[in-house]
């Protein structure tokens, strides 16, 4: 794999990883929010990630696992953001007779959002990119170091 290859996947990878923290950050801020502009609660968003490029059919990731090796001058990997979707589980119903949108048994829906769930989400996401900013470092390193035995 090229230098320049190592580093656009780890670009497509950093990108797609804030892309993710944006969302969960997202989630967290909207935690209580029990009323929203398409009616009821706020509902957890995820992101769902892809191979960059053509959606891959099951058949051509099989296939590729089989072929050879790839030449240094193909591109590979990358990954990008295919969607954010909504997460249909169910919210909290919290009784709450005086609260705004409390229904007329007293009842609150509260988001989907659980804390716990975000924090984790946001530590791999987290590590994730950290990982990645460590690869673009190891090349850069690496690229210098050919750049000195080139002078030598």
């Amino acid at each position: 794999m090229s230098f320049w290859n190592s580093l656009r996947i780890s670009s497509s990878a950093l990108e797609a990883q804030r892309i993710r923290l944006d969302t969960i950050a997202n989630n967290i801020a909207n935690a209580e929010t029990t009323r929203t502009d398409e009616g009821g609660p706020y509902k957890r968003q995820e992101v769902v990630f892809r191979p960059e490029g053509e959606s891959p059919t099951f058949a051509s990731i099989l296939a590729s696992t089989r072929s050879r090796p790839p030449h240094l001058n193909e591109q590979v990997g990358g990954v990008e953001v295919a969607e954010i979707v909504e997460d249909e589980d169910p919210g909290q119903l919290v009784y709450d007779p005086t609260h705004p949108d409390a229904d007329e048994d007293g009842y609150v829906l509260y988001p989907n959002v659980n804390l716990v769930v975000e924090m984790t989400n946001m530590l791999s996401a987290t590590r994730s990119y950290e990982a990645n900013l460590a690869v673009v470092d190891a090349a850069k390193q690496m690229a210098i170091k050919a750049l000195q035995i080139g002078r030598s």
